[in-house]
């Protein structure tokens, strides 16, 4: 079986195989077109996967050698090839850079001195998902198709002396390398040439060194080894951002629970503090909020409130950095700190689980039942309940409509402070009991569970119901006959 691995849309992967079609060991390769063809390598290692990812790598560097190619690379037919010197044997220069790569990495495979993904070590393929890799990958198309303008030639089709088209020769928009060498602006198929950070690459290639070839620069660095820096610098600030996540990434479902207690204790203080002042526990700090919130709706201040919420954040986070950059705040200054879970063995561990899962699964329970009785509400399955709620939705856009929402809202806001006062207390828990009530007695909404079926027992049932309207549609026709 032969399968051409330069063709466009062509996808490898790591694949699982067995006896009789089980997926039990990962020990293949799959190499699979738009098509249903697909082509499975499975490799027999006891000793591990190494093997196995180093073909992955193979298969994946030519895959991607033929995707940069057509992606940065002029068309084979295009007539500008002949404009630039040198530029017809980009091709072989860019396949000449991956046969080096592979071949470097069979060379450390032999040497089992391999790291623990062989993508690493082969250009196209790890270029591809680097960070900042498409500025790697225009330097080397500019490496690879750029050269210096012809003047005049003379093409191997015995036709006249020609020369490079008006269009070619005054476009301000190609790329030059350092020694002067021009990829042409026709060529930049590929979006990242007008992405930001291609742009302000290409704006700073001021040369400082001795240019003695476009790879070699003397007290400086060539186009490529600058996008490599480049490149790698922007790698390990990622790589030093996936450390601190992979650092906060805890195992355990109850340690991953008190972190998130942890976090949430600012806003859980907030609706604490806010509860406080609605209970009137300090009447002169509730008086004062209340008094605030009042004056700033009645003056029509509310326009000002985010702005002011904005700044008044951005001044405190500012004050933050200032501080720590002078070592005030400490050097433990917004780390999180948490219990360890005692230590446990592993059927403890597994209790642990299964409680937790049962505590999800009974809070998943009662939001299901919740949207299934407001589905009810809404496709009108206890028309009564349908009804008071439809009268009591028309009710509020009434209001809405007819009274501004200041009032409204300082109406709501005066509601909800005196509610716990001794005079509404007994009103309100009234009207809530009422409301709750009312609520469980809301049906939800029927549910069906159909039994399992795979793909060819359905098709068996469509082919079924196919027949059995066949045979209704031929009786109905005999019976007009007769």
């Amino acid at each position: 079986m032969r399968l051409d691995l330069t063709r466009n849309g062509l996808q490898v992967e790591k694949a699982k195989v067995g006896p009789l079609g089980s997926s039990l060991f990962d020990s293949a390769v799959s190499v699979s077109s738009g098509s249903d063809t697909k082509w499975v390598l499975e490799f027999i290692d006891l000793g591990g996967e190494m093997r196995r990812d180093v073909w992955h790598a193979f298969i994946n560097e030519v895959i991607t050698l033929h995707k940069f190619i057509r992606e940065y690379g002029p068309d084979e037919y295009d007539e500008s090839l002949f404009n630039v010197y040198g530029a017809r044997k980009g091709n072989d220069r860019a396949i000449a850079s991956a046969i080096n790569g592979i071949a470097r990495l069979q060379a450390l495979q032999y040497l089992r001195k391999l790291l623990d993904d062989p993508t690493k070590l082969v250009q196209f393929s790890y270029l591809q998902k680097a960070p900042l890799g498409d500025i790697v990958l225009q330097t080397l198309a500019v490496n690879y198709w750029g050269g210096p303008l012809v003047t005049g030639f003379v093409n191997t089709r015995n036709q006249s002396e020609t020369r490079p088209s008006d269009e070619i020769a005054d476009s301000r928009n190609h790329v030059f390398d350092m020694d002067g060498s021009v990829y042409l602006q026709k060529w930049m198929k590929s979006p990242s040439w007008g992405s930001s950070p291609s742009t302000n690459f290409w704006k700073s290639t001021s040369v400082k060194g001795l240019v003695l070839s476009k790879n070699l620069v003397v007290a400086d660095l060539s186009l490529t080894e600058r996008a490599a820096k480049t490149s790698r610098l922007k790698y390990h600030v990622v790589e030093k951002t996936q450390a601190t996540i992979d650092a906060a990434t805890l195992q355990g479902i109850p340690s991953n629970i008190d972190l998130f207690k942890e976090l949430m204790f600012p806003f859980a203080l907030i609706v604490k503090n806010f509860e406080k002042l609605r209970h009137w526990e300090e009447p002169h700090l509730t008086i004062a909020f209340l008094g605030l919130t009042y004056t700033v709706l009645y003056r029509n201040l509310v326009s000002y409130m985010l702005p002011m919420m904005l700044m008044i954040l951005a001044v405190g986070m500012l004050t933050m950095r200032a501080l720590k950059e002078q070592g005030r705040l400490g050097r433990s200054f917004g780390e999180v700190t948490i219990r360890d879970q005692p230590p446990s063995n592993t059927i403890q561990k597994i209790i642990a689980v299964k409680d937790a899962m049962r505590d999800v699964e009974n809070f998943m329970q009662q939001v299901n039942v919740s949207l299934l009785k407001i589905r009810s509400i809404l496709l009108s399955g206890h028309p009564q309940i349908t009804t008071e709620v439809a009268l009591v939705l028309i009710s509020c856009a009434t209001i809405l409509l007819i009274v501004p929402f200041k009032h409204i809202f300082s109406f709501v806001l005066l509601d909800m402070f005196t509610r716990e006062l001794e005079f509404r207390r007994e009103m309100a828990q009234k009207f809530i009991k009422i409301l709750r009530e009312r609520w469980h007695t809301v049906p939800a909404a029927p549910v069906s569970i159909l039994p399992f079926q795979n793909e060819e027992a359905r098709s068996e049932i469509y082919l079924k119901e196919i027949e059995e309207q066949s045979k209704s549609q031929g009786n109905q026709s005999s019976g007009k006959s007769r």
